[in-house]
């Protein structure tokens, strides 16, 4: 807390938000009946599965017939996106910046728009969970923001327009890439 003064007299006492890198609480993907199909917690808001199912469908109750794009509940701000028979969240604290929640959204939705083919709905979403996985792991990483450009996802992750798909070699490169920014940054 801090005290303020202004010439005229008056003084506040202001208490400033102590600035985070972890913005993120929670991702999620729900199906249009509500169901889970991906999910990544970042904190203990919710720490056990009866609790973040339980706030899932609070989500989806509050949100699924809204036409507005951010939602707000529990004190938190909860920025969503539909698609055919998906709808997509992200969460942060009520105190969270919506354009930057929105931002880790569309970034989330271009990067599988783009794996799908284009195809951001169930079947394809199941039929591709681990580059979804993959994309997420590249956005958001315990809480933090990594990157919101899709373009880098999708280069990150090694996914090419003419891939059918996340293919073991591609896995490998991801992991090669990993072993050598870790070995380079060990070397520094």
């Amino acid at each position: 807390m801090i005290w303020v003064h202004f010439e005229s007299g008056v003084s506040f006492l202001c208490q400033f938000q102590e600035p985070s890198l972890y913005t993120i609480k929670a991702v999620f993907i729900l199906d249009n009946d509500g169901r889970r199909l991906l999910a990544k917690y970042y904190d203990d808001t919710f720490p056990s599965m009866k609790e973040q199912m339980a706030f899932e469908k609070n989500v989806f109750n509050k949100t699924s017939r809204a036409e507005s794009e951010i939602a707000f509940l529990g004190g938190m701000t909860i920025v969503y996106k539909s698609s055919i028979d998906l709808l997509l969240y992200v969460v942060g604290s009520s105190s969270e910046n919506e354009l930057m929640l929105m931002s880790v959204l569309a970034c989330l939705f271009d990067s599988l728009s783009h794996i799908l083919r284009k195809n951001v709905e169930k079947r394809w979403l199941l039929e591709n969970m681990d580059g979804a996985f993959l994309v997420l792991d590249e956005i958001v990483d315990g809480g933090v923001i990594l990157e919101s450009d899709p373009q880098q996802v999708i280069q990150k992750v090694n996914f090419r327009t003419d891939d059918t798909g996340l293919t073991e070699q591609s896995v490998a490169q991801v992991l090669q890439s990993a072993k050598e920014q870790i070995k380079w940054s060990l070397l520094k």
